[in-house]
């Protein structure tokens, strides 16, 4: 496992995890929690020793603890993991360890899409913050856990404003439904015909209809895979035989089959589109072998795209993205240490109060001390003296006896950051390493 440790302070965020990048699907298989059951694993996760808070992002593409934990917490996160969904050492062996401001960097990184299988893809912003809602539901969040998540969903919303990396569709299903766009304005007065039942086409349709597309057939070989397609999306299911009959129906025509021989040819195009009156017909053929022939594409008024069209595109988007990339890491980065400041200026808090406490009772000591005096009839010049070397003398003692013990012990840290915070030029120190 790799990542930074840090002994600087007791608690600290961390995440542990792995995703896509470190496991094939059987390991992220291993690892993944079940939505039913993420409330009880949460809950078991935050009794654990030095653990105070989590959240659990568990996607197809990652499974991620996002923790805050005492400093030796990383160790008790990966036994945890391991005992709870039995990992293999295999498993184990493809875990990643971040602390601090890799933690942090990480979080917005994978928020904003910049870790994603799909550089830039969206569906990560939703499944994070469904986890941090869960863990909210549970009571495992905390207020530095709530802080990071608020601001990754801050820092993921600007990236989204303000860089092009989400612009550019880079899906075969989402880059063939933008294509549509080219030649329809509108899409809630058209019909589109769907050919094929796999996953792709359901992409497709999933697609359409989030641009507006309501009325769909679904044609297949088997007739009971279309219907189950098309009860998800409210569409009319038919048989490949039946296509002649529907083909002049539709606007926008998407095959996707597993067939040896096209399924579309030139002529029973030219039948549809006479039927048509010529109003235009927009085709893409996502199947290797091809379903259309392409003979189709000479004809007047049809507009087909081959899987290989649609690559060419999904390259340049990709590259777009790319260059995209670039500006989104420079706000993750920037926003990274801003968060990680603001995080020690609130950590800092008990301290300086501690602090002010302490000295607002060494002075109102000194100053009864000074009242008294001045009662029992003491000149005044005196009793301000004893005030100013009282004053000193009590609220140096401490930090003195401890740099002294410092120096004794060759603690150079301290007597480096004892310079720092007091503003002393420590002639120790060459002016190179302040």
């Amino acid at each position: 496992m790799t990542g930074v440790a840090s002994d600087t302070a007791s608690n600290r965020l961390i995440v542990l995890g792995l995703n896509h990048r470190t496991a094939p699907v059987a390991i992220r298989e291993e690892v993944a929690f079940e939505a039913a059951a993420l409330g009880d694993a949460l809950t078991d996760l935050r009794a654990q020793p030095g653990v105070n808070g989590a959240v659990i992002l568990s996607t197809c593409n990652r499974t991620e603890l996002y923790c805050d934990a005492d400093k030796n917490g990383g160790d008790r996160l990966s036994d945890w993991l391991a005992q709870h969904r039995g990992l293999s050492e295999g498993a184990r062996d493809a875990l990643y360890l971040l602390d601090d401001i890799e933690a942090v960097r990480h979080a917005f990184e994978v928020a904003c899409g910049l870790d994603s299988m799909v550089l830039g893809e969206p569906q990560i912003l939703g499944q994070v913050k469904q986890a941090y809602a869960a863990a909210q539901a549970g009571g495992t969040s905390t207020p530095v856990l709530n802080a990071l998540f608020q601001q990754v969903l801050a820092v993921a919303k600007q990236v989204r404003t303000d860089t092009l990396i989400g612009a550019s569709p880079v899906s075969v299903a989402s880059t063939a439904v933008t294509l549509a766009r080219q030649v329809y304005s509108r899409f809630d007065k058209l019909t589109a015909l769907l050919i094929g039942a796999g996953e792709t086409i359901r992409l497709t349709a999933r697609h359409l209809r989030s641009n507006g597309l309501e009325r769909m057939i679904v044609a297949n070989r088997s007739v009971e895979r279309a219907r189950g397609l098309a009860l998800q999306f409210g569409a009319y299911a038919i048989s490949l035989g039946e296509i002649p009959t529907h083909l002049a129906e539709a606007d926008i025509v998407f095959t996707a089959t597993a067939g040896s021989q096209p399924l579309l040819d030139a002529p029973m195009v030219e039948a549809a589109l006479k039927r048509r009156r010529s109003r235009p017909v927009f085709m893409v053929d996502l199947a290797v072998p091809r379903d259309i022939d392409p003979a189709v594409a000479e004809l007047e008024d049809v507009y087909l795209y081959t899987v290989d069209d649609l690559h060419e595109v999904i390259q340049r988007n990709q590259q777009r993205r790319e260059d995209a990339a670039g500006d989104a890491r420079r706000i993750v980065e920037e926003s990274a240490r801003r968060f990680l400041e603001l995080l020690a200026t609130r950590d800092a808090g008990p301290l300086i109060r501690g602090l002010r406490s302490s000295v607002e009772q060494v002075r109102d000591l000194t100053l009864e001390q000074a009242r008294r005096m001045l009662a029992a009839g003491r000149d005044p010049a005196e009793v301000i003296e004893f005030v100013a070397n009282t004053l000193t003398g009590r609220m140096l003692h401490a930090p003195s006896t401890r740099l002294r013990q410092a120096g004794a012990e060759s603690d150079v840290m301290l007597t480096r950051a004892a310079a720092e915070l007091f503003g002393i030029k420590d002639p120790d120190i060459p002016d190179e390493d302040r």
